[in-house]
């Protein structure tokens, strides 16, 4: 929600009937840090795909919401786990709530999660960071569309028994290993049916470090939704 029409629903309330569908769109806690309820990490951990397990990932998104204005939610990072040397399967879906999503400008990103994993409203131009900026992708020197999710397109974890998606469990940040990442602006080779997916679209290429993310588009971004 911008400025100009947070002030057009201030008049409302005065009775100067302006900018009634704005208001009426209007994400609970306002504009901006509160009213904010997803965002791409502005930046990594450092460590690659290390992000600490699921704990160090949520965290991360805390620590950047907080920095925004918006740490009086409960945030938690999109990613599953795979059931696999004492870690339990996660579902990336079942730990982020129940929606709706704001960006930080107040525009929906999905109204619940059937929404979410459907007909989304995620695209470069509303897949914004924390601090409400848009993230490189696909054409932008550098590419950082690669967000890591270890999750299928439904959003749910791997099978234990199929290769490791999640650079062990987000534990990784050396030459062996891959995750499964998404595209925040749903763009790619047009050869690639999978090219357009937010969050299941391949794998990381030669490793879980640094280099390696940013091999094939990415920089260790991850999703954050306020789980409340």
């Amino acid at each position: 929600m911008s400025r100009s029409n947070s002030w057009s629903c201030r008049l409302l309330l005065t009775g100067i009937p302006l900018a009634v569908a704005a208001c009426a769109a209007m994400p609970p806690g306002g504009t901006g840090g509160t009213g904010v309820s997803f965002f791409v990490t502005s930046v990594g951990t450092g460590k690659g795909a290390d992000l600490g397990g699921l704990d160090g990932a949520d965290r991360h998104c805390q620590s950047l919401a907080t920095a925004a204005g918006a740490g009086g939610k409960t945030w938690r990072a999109y990613l599953s786990t795979q059931g696999k040397d004492g870690v339990p399967t996660v579902n990336a879906r079942d730990r982020i709530g129940k929606g709706p999503w704001h960006n930080a400008k107040g525009e929906l990103i999905a109204r619940d999660v059937a929404h979410l994993h459907g007909a989304n409203n995620m695209n470069k131009q509303t897949a914004l960071n924390e601090k409400g900026q848009p993230v490189e992708g696909r054409g932008d020197t550098p590419n950082r569309h690669d967000i890591l999710t270890g999750s299928r397109a439904d959003g749910t974890a791997f099978s234990p028994n199929d290769t490791d998606m999640t650079c062990g469990n987000w534990t990784r940040s050396g030459a062996e290993g891959v995750a499964m990442v998404g595209h925040h602006d749903k763009m790619g080779p047009t050869s690639d049916p999978w090219s357009t997916s937010w969050n299941s679209s391949h794998q990381t290429r030669g490793g879980c470090s640094p280099p390696a993310l940013r091999g094939t588009g990415g920089d260790g971004l991850l999703y954050c939704f306020a789980a409340n």
